[in-house]
């Protein structure tokens, strides 16, 4: 007999990546053969995301992209947006089946049958029913690992679904985080990003109470320990979560990179208070301050939404300027859109699309200054650079671990390899050249 084949297609985060990669091992268990999206495949996963307009109008353009390959294929959508809009999802043509959040780490169960449905059957819960924990790490698609630690977020911002479409906060356990990141080190994977929802809420939940058994900080010491990891890296963390003592902590640590990804949303406090985020601005401002004090060289990211519900042009120029003056490296720039079953989508003040259009696109030139201007500073400074996989037009890229990206001809013998180099000049495209040490 003939094993079937699957297919993935991943939108959205890197936890999305993390649980992709983990539901595929569970296909491969069950006896189906992974290949690639574009060939042909008896069954194609989307793992959908919510968080912007543009994931949920990629989701049926994908949906048909699938059935142009195999017109006969079975197409199931899992993730957040089939969570939140299942029956939406249904309706696209050519959906077979739908599963929601907690669904989807079960997804071999529901495919008794693969014969194409007339209608998408949705198998979806009650999110709060979304109250136990799946550990997942991403493997096998590039030359780091995905380590997800936390899922589920009991914030209330006013903009965002993710608490409706992951449900509360909960962690995986201390030893099963370890375990995990022991399994990665074996895999000759040099790199682990640690991901989650809200990552710096880690240890609520871990035993399924809502109490912390364990906090973010000990999760770093416990993690710093693994033997066989090269780096590990800290995805996006709330700045009220990212506390001192990690800071120092990874300043001096044996594998921890000098890179933080911190969410700010806006520079206005203002706008903060309608955003119900919980921290001011200058609560960011120390965070920055504190990073760079211990860890001059460290990069630091920033996510920020413009054109919120009363954004003024004056709030907007608080954050623009608030950006300008911030020692960071790069920006993640959002323009906000409105979400079904969120505070914000009701609030007064709604900013015309073209303004928020002009606010999107002066804050990404801002952030391609600040790229350009960290680049800079590192110009002449000794590095460690982890090479990728892909040949990109005749080039191989790679990261050091403050997250300058670097590029040189291509040579397969570089890939998933470290390497100690010196950053030499800045190119046409905007990316770092280096000589080998």
């Amino acid at each position: 007999m003939d094993t079937k084949k699957v297919a993935f297609y991943t939108l959205g985060c890197k936890l999305n990546f993390s649980e992709t990669s983990t539901i595929a091992r569970n296909f491969k268990n069950e006896g189906f053969t992974r290949v690639d999206f574009d060939e042909f495949a008896d069954i194609y996963v989307i793992n959908t995301c919510s968080v912007t307009e543009n994931a949920d109008k990629r989701f049926k353009a994908i949906v048909k992209k699938a059935q142009k390959t195999n017109a006969d294929a079975f197409v199931a959508a899992i993730g957040c947006y089939a969570q939140l809009k299942p029956n939406e999802l249904a309706d696209v043509n050519g959906v077979d089946l739908v599963l929601g959040a907690t669904e989807k780490f079960k997804i071999t169960d529901y495919l008794n049958d693969l014969s194409k449905n007339d209608f998408g059957e949705v198998h979806s819960c009650e999110i709060s029913e979304a109250d136990f924990y799946v550990g997942s790490y991403s493997i096998g698609d590039r030359t780091r690992a995905f380590l997800k630690v936390q899922d589920g977020c009991d914030y209330k911002c006013t903009y965002c679904t993710i608490p409706l479409a992951r449900g509360i906060s909960r962690s995986d356990t201390l030893n099963n985080v370890l375990k995990n990141a022991k399994e990665i080190a074996e895999k000759d994977i040099k790199e682990i990003v640690l991901t989650g929802v809200n990552i710096g809420d880690y240890g609520k939940g871990e035993f399924g109470n809502k109490k912390h058994e364990h906090t973010f900080f000990e999760l770093v010491q416990a993690l710093d320990d693994v033997a066989g990891i090269e780096r590990l890296r800290i995805s996006s963390i709330e700045p009220n979560l990212l506390k001192n003592e990690t800071i120092d902590f990874v300043s001096q640590s044996k594998t921890f990179v000098p890179h933080f990804h911190i969410p700010l949303q806006s520079g206005s406090d203002t706008i903060l208070k309608l955003m119900k985020r919980r921290y001011l601005s200058n609560v960011y401002v120390s965070r920055v301050t504190q990073i760079k004090t211990v860890m001059p060289h460290a990069c630091i990211g920033v996510d920020v939404i413009v054109g919120f519900p009363g954004e003024t042009e004056a709030h907007f120029l608080e954050t623009y300027n608030f950006l300008t003056e911030l020692d960071v490296s790069y920006l993640h720039v959002f323009t906000y859109s409105e979400r079904d079953n969120t505070e914000a989508a009701a609030m007064s003040g709604v900013v015309p699309k073209n303004v928020r259009a002009k606010r999107s696109k002066m804050l990404r030139g801002l952030s391609a200054k600040k790229r350009r201007a960290f680049y800079e500073s590192q110009i002449g400074s000794y590095r460690t650079v982890l090479f990728e996989s892909e040949n990109k037009a005749g080039y191989i890229h790679g990261f050091t671990e403050n997250y300058v990206k670097v590029k040189t001809p291509w040579n397969p013998d570089l890939v998933n390899t470290m390497h100690r180099i010196t950053l030499t000049h800045i190119d046409e495209d905007g990316l770092v050249r280096f000589d080998f040490l």
